[in-house]
């Protein structure tokens, strides 16, 4: 059995500390209806505005975000993007009021259980043997 260590908040050399990542989900039944990836492709749109454009900050095809856009807005009461087709630009597509606002709630969850839990995940990554 070892010696207990010393928890430090820096970095070992040579090596990344050990840390939690919380990755909420909302399912409805199997599929699940707000995530992480959805939450992250909506705030590559905000940023891109455009499908095409938040695809390519994500390293994903066209396809995927679509899809992944078109299960949100269907799993949603109101629309989360909005798109708009053609025009001399091509189309584009941009988030509702809904979109951001489901963005904020979701981020802010997230935080919210980080600082709730803060003192049980120091002692929980304390207990993991660095690289």
């Amino acid at each position: 059995m070892r010696a207990p260590r010393a928890v430090s908040s820096r970095a070992p050399p040579g090596g990344d500390a050990p840390r939690l990542r919380l990755r909420m989900r909302v399912m409805q039944g199997d599929a699940i209806a707000v995530g992480p990836g959805k939450i992250a492709l909506l705030e590559a749109l905000q940023r891109a505005r455009s499908i095409n454009g938040a695809a390519k900050l994500l390293g994903m095809s066209y396809r995927r975000a679509w899809l992944l856009i078109d299960e949100l807005n269907a799993a949603l009461r109101e629309p989360a993007v909005r798109s708009a087709t053609g025009g001399v630009h091509g189309g584009g597509s941009e988030l509702t009021a809904f979109g951001e606002e489901l963005i904020r709630l979701y981020r802010g969850i997230e935080q919210g259980a980080q600082r709730a839990c803060a003192d049980d995940i120091a002692r929980l990554l304390a207990m993991i043997e660095p690289p």
